[in-house]
């Protein structure tokens, strides 16, 4: 049974939900991105910043240098989140089979649902039309068999918002794209590997032998030739429950000096804590994220302790677990950290005195300093740090 998959697509979605709020964004140059340095890249740019010549994944210095009126919106904002859920929100009433991939990109599996809504294309209209009524916010919905080629359809123009690609012509309607817009090739576009082979369309690649696919992508040479032929066999993954704490910044410059490098990891840890205290969770994994400066990743993921409450001292596990990760003698360019699988600190009352005089004043410290924080913004306060010992 072919499957029937919609690919919703709402382009810039945090740009499109301030402007629902904040209708002065209008028509003006916006961009998502971190202001913590300069090197940061864009997370999104709107159609206006577009024409200024910036693009997702520029520079934010170099954004600038285009287009000096950009306008600077932070990534992750509660807005942001509310709006996803309102969107799930709709989203599942159609299928219970259905993917966050990222804000404003949503996967469904609507096989076997034409006796409730029609056909799959039937079912983008509606899901579309809805979503503008209710939430004022503009998106394209993109039909076909797979995953890879609805997606792909979500952002090809069409006059109706839907573009549907019938089962069966998934090779035809991919063969005259250019070759960027398979997953997993831009990169080797980026490199100049094929402009130099001049393969420029999506049925050049799909053309070649598995014997040139290797010396191009290697280990991938029969996945991206799949995708070349418009196959995609994935399905669509019901979205995990599981909440997330994330932090990340792009070094001002490339760092390996850890008398400037355990600072960020310091404020990363901070403002993780923060959000964790805010919405009273204990995490009890977490995990570091380190990119070099010749682009080279190094992860690590640790089993934090379960006693301990919201404001429990992370900072030096993680500290351990940052000097393990960095073993190259290269500089760093970026850190990510993250904290997940959460629980509830525990409500049971104790038979027992309370915490002792200093946890006390360690907790009524770090009460104060959320309320400063709140009141004033995140830079108002911070404590220092001793990077050596």
């Amino acid at each position: 049974m072919a499957r029937n998959i919609i690919h919703l697509h709402i382009p810039s979605f945090p740009i499109a939900v301030a402007r629902v709020c904040h209708p002065e964004l209008r028509g003006r140059p916006v961009a998502l991105a971190s202001r913590d340095s300069e090197r940061a890249r864009l997370l999104a740019v709107s159609p206006e910043a577009r024409k200024e010549g910036v693009f997702k994944g520029m520079a934010l210095s170099t954004a600038v240098k285009r287009c000096p009126g950009l306008i600077f919106l932070p990534p992750g904002t509660r807005l942001t989140q509310k709006a996803c859920r309102a969107v799930e929100k709709i989203v599942k009433r159609y299928t219970p089979v259905w993917e966050v991939c990222r804000p404003g990109h949503v996967y469904l599996d609507v096989t076997g649902t034409e006796r409730l809504w029609g056909k799959a294309k039937n079912t983008g209209y509606r899901l579309t039309r809805e979503i503008r009524a209710g939430l004022c916010l503009s998106g394209t919905a993109g039909v076909a068999a797979n995953k890879m080629v609805s997606s792909i359809a979500s952002r090809m123009p069409s006059s109706s918002g839907v573009r549907d690609v019938a089962p069966g012509g998934e090779s035809l309607f991919v063969a005259p794209l250019k070759v960027e817009v398979l997953p997993g090739v831009g990169r080797f576009c980026r490199k100049g590997l094929l402009k130099e082979l001049n393969i420029s369309r999506v049925r050049d690649l799909a053309a070649l032998d598995m014997g040139a696919l290797k010396l191009i992508f290697g280990h991938r040479a029969h996945v991206i030739h799949q995708r070349a032929l418009g196959i995609d066999p994935t399905p669509v993954y019901p979205g995990s429950a599981e909440p997330v704490i994330v932090e990340e910044m792009t070094l001002l410059r490339d760092e390996n000096d850890d008398r400037n490098l355990l600072p960020v990891l310091y404020i990363l840890t901070e403002r993780c804590s923060f959000r964790l205290r805010e919405r009273g969770l204990i995490p009890r994994k977490a995990g570091l994220l380190i990119r070099y400066s010749d682009q080279v990743e190094a992860r690590c993921r640790l089993r934090l302790s379960p006693a301990g409450s919201p404001a429990s001292d992370f900072y030096g596990p993680l500290k351990e677990s940052f000097f393990k990760l960095w073993k190259r003698r290269v500089r760093l360019r970026f850190i990510r950290l993250w904290f997940r699988d959460f629980s509830a600190p525990d409500r049971q009352l104790t038979l027992f005195p309370a915490p002792s005089p200093l946890e006390e004043k360690q907790s009524v410290v770090l009460r104060a300093l959320d309320r400063i924080r709140e009141k004033y913004g995140e830079e108002a306060i911070r404590r220092g740090i001793c990077c050596r010992g």
